[in-house]
């Protein structure tokens, strides 16, 4: 298996996770910390706008400010998420109604064409996992 992305174990539910472009990101339940749950939000948020930023672009500036957050419902039972909500902040105040609802209808055509982790949890993706010796 490649090692594009890895995670590297630092102590009790403590992982770095790298990439092969040097980026790192602490993994854990602690301080300064995300767990694999909220990756998989901001993954989420982040796939969404990255697909629409060229059109958030022509219609904000290409300089615009925005925000995305993400809001999760967990099946507590199940311990996973039953529902995901995304939701990007930036100033539309000079845009007119019409160009806000093309701007919207645009920008969901480019996150359902382009974003990759939502087509990855429409389609259920499956997984494998393995325990390999050194």
């Amino acid at each position: 298996m490649s090692n594009i992305l890895w995670a590297q174990r630092k102590g009790k539910k403590h992982y770095v996770g790298q990439n092969g472009r040097g980026a790192k990101v602490e993994i854990g339940m602690g301080e300064n910390q995300f767990t694999p749950g909220e990756l998989l939000q901001v993954a989420l948020a982040t796939c969404h706008t990255f697909s629409a930023d060229h059109v958030f672009a022509a219609a904000l500036g290409k300089d615009f400010d925005a925000t995305v957050g993400v809001a999760a419902q967990k099946d507590e039972r199940r311990d996973s998420y039953s529902h995901l909500t995304v939701e990007m902040v930036a100033n539309l105040s000079n845009l007119s109604g019409e160009q806000v609802t093309q701007l919207r209808k645009k920008s969901q055509e480019a996150i359902d064409k382009y974003c990759t982790v939502g087509h990855t949890l429409d389609d259920g993706a499956s997984y494998d996992f393995d325990l390999v010796s050194e």
